[in-house]
């Protein structure tokens, strides 16, 4: 029994963990390329775990903190934009998506942020959806906007 675990965690780090450093590792290093301020990055495909290596990038980059969303493809072939946590604080958010658009779907959040093929934002602001990777990103560069952080 132990030992089906232990190889059950070495095949996660080798196929799962690992690649996923690489793809976040790639995808921040060309942060400033999807946004100039380097606040948002952009995943080719969701489904791996971003958050620690994102974490430990910033760390090493010198830059923690400063990465507020992460925009990725769902496995539907929608895009997401998710706020990045607070290390360590559960389900706090650096910068939730804007208040008024928390709760609001389809036409009436793409009617009231002015971006086409919006899905949703959650209640809590943590995620927001779009029909389109533009979409996702025009959500994220607004909301940085609105923060005033660029």
């Amino acid at each position: 029994m132990v030992g089906e675990e232990l190889l059950k965690r070495i095949n996660g780090m080798a196929h799962v963990w690992l690649p996923a450093l690489e793809m976040v590792k790639t995808a921040f290093d060309s942060r400033h390329e999807v946004h100039s301020s380097g606040r948002i990055v952009k995943l080719g495909q969701g489904g791996c775990p971003w958050k620690e290596h994102l974490y430990s990038l910033e760390t090493e980059g010198g830059v923690e903190g400063q990465v507020q969303y992460m925009v990725y493809a769902d496995s539907g072939g929608s895009w997401r934009v998710q706020c990045v946590g607070v290390k360590g604080e559960g389900f706090t958010s650096r910068l939730p998506l804007p208040e008024k658009w928390r709760g609001v779907r389809d036409s009436a959040l793409s009617e009231l942020t002015g971006i086409p093929g919006c899905i949703f934002v959650h209640a809590t602001g943590f995620i927001g959806g779009n029909a389109t990777e533009e979409g996702a990103l025009k959500m994220a560069t607004d909301a940085l906007q609105m923060a005033d952080l660029i």
